[in-house]
């Protein structure tokens, strides 16, 4: 039976913003690019182009042979899992979407598998070509198509290693795997620096020395204690006395473990002035990354957990069951935060390589970069505890991997 690939992604300038979707359809066998597809969206959600692209992509496949089997490959482990029926659909915007998927083709003949997002370039590609046309005011067609360029590496990635009997990097099946854009935590890593050193074409990889985040939450502030939505579109509130003192302790810590060679902080109040006490001791500069803010929490800023679920209830459960819901009054998903703090993630990593940097910052992007790491599901992010004035630490290694060696550690204020 005949075998074809399906590649797709989807994106979205906002998220919600402007968005489009990229399909392209190759021959497992040959490697050759057989159909393209890519179209401009409108305003919508990254996870919704993204099966938008998936359902273009099984169409296109099923239109070149009824009867073949498809190998769908994604960045998106989040449609991978779903697709696969080891995540659950919760939002109601994509479960038509990943209903018509379903019935395209029948689904013992579909398998689904994650790559990474440098495996994807070609659907990549054409998503983008699709928004650009749509910032122009035109659809994109065929003729603008330049992801070809894409298409001879694609292939070779697509095709299974020689004398194995699963496609490359299949997703193992864990509830464990996270939304779009992030890091693929594999055991890989950890078998490799083990593996004997002897023997023909036996040997670890050389990681080099990984760059490393020491997250520190901001010190308490007034709010705090009370449990407030204390977010970036607030009262900003400064330190209390308690803060203060919880930043000085930790500064002690830092300084006898003389590991930290940079800092940045979030631009917010308490994030500068904890990040000021340590960096003082430490006798480094504090500079500022807007990526590191607290979410905009709208018009629940300055309300409790239960002031918010009496007065916007239904806000309040929407919230809670998916990453794309927002606060009341214009705040920020989970979804979009996730985006602002990976991009900012990537831009300190490529400015710190090798580097161990302090990043003082706030509940949400700490637990996002922690979560993000782990390759968890948006959920996760309700499953951590981080405590005021706590450490967290993320190793980020050459290979792309991450690794978790600290959460929540508050040993520095005992």
């Amino acid at each position: 039976m005949r075998e074809l690939i399906v590649e797709a992604d989807g994106g979205s300038r906002g998220n919600p913003g402007p968005a489009g979707y990229g399909a392209v359809v190759i021959d497992a066998a040959t490697g050759e690019t057989l159909a393209e597809a890519a179209e401009y969206l409108g305003v919508t959600t990254n996870n919704v182009a993204e099966y938008s692209g998936l359902v273009a992509g099984l169409r296109a496949a099923r239109d070149l042979d009824p009867t073949a089997t498809v190998r769908v490959r994604m960045d998106s482990k989040l449609v991978v899992e779903q697709m696969s029926g080891r995540w659950q659909i919760k939002h109601p915007a994509m479960r038509p979407l990943a209903a018509e998927a379903r019935s395209i083709l029948p689904p013992d003949r579909v398998t689904y598998e994650w790559i990474p997002r440098a495996e994807n370039k070609h659907a990549d590609r054409l998503a983008n070509e699709a928004m650009d046309a749509g910032k122009r005011g035109e659809q994109w067609s065929p003729s603008q198509s330049t992801a070809d360029l894409d298409a001879g590496a694609a292939a070779r990635s697509a095709a299974p290693r020689k004398g194995r009997g699963e496609p490359r990097d299949q997703p193992r099946p864990t509830p464990t795997r996270t939304t779009p854009d992030t890091d693929d935590i594999r055991a890989a890593r950890n078998v490799a620096s083990e593996a004997p050193t002897t023997g023909a074409g036996v040997a670890p990889p050389d990681l080099g020395t990984p760059t490393t985040f020491v997250l520190l939450r901001h010190g308490e502030t007034p709010l705090t204690p009370q449990k407030r939505f204390s977010g970036s579109g607030g009262s900003d509130p400064a330190l209390s006395d308690t803060g203060r003192h919880q930043a000085d302790r930790v500064a002690t810590a830092l300084a006898a473990r003389g590991t930290v060679q940079d800092v940045i902080a979030s631009p917010l109040a308490r994030c500068r002035e904890t990040a000021a006490i340590v960096a003082a001791r430490l006798g480094l500069d504090v500079r500022i990354e807007d990526g590191l803010r607290e979410t905009d929490f709208g018009a629940w800023e300055g309300l409790t957990f239960a002031e918010v679920r009496d007065r916007y209830p239904d806000d309040m459960s929407a919230w809670l069951s998916s990453p794309d819901a927002e606060p009341t009054g214009g705040g920020e998903s989970f979804e979009a935060v996730a985006h602002r703090v990976a991009a900012a993630r990537d831009k300190l990593l490529a400015a710190h390589t090798g580097r161990t940097v302090l990043l003082v910052s706030h509940v949400t992007p700490i637990k996002t970069l922690v979560r993000l790491a782990l390759g968890a599901p948006p959920e996760a992010l309700f499953r951590m505890e981080l405590s005021a004035a706590s450490l967290s630490v993320v190793a980020y290694y050459g290979d792309g991997n991450a690794s978790v060696r600290l959460l929540n550690d508050t040993s520095p204020l005992r």
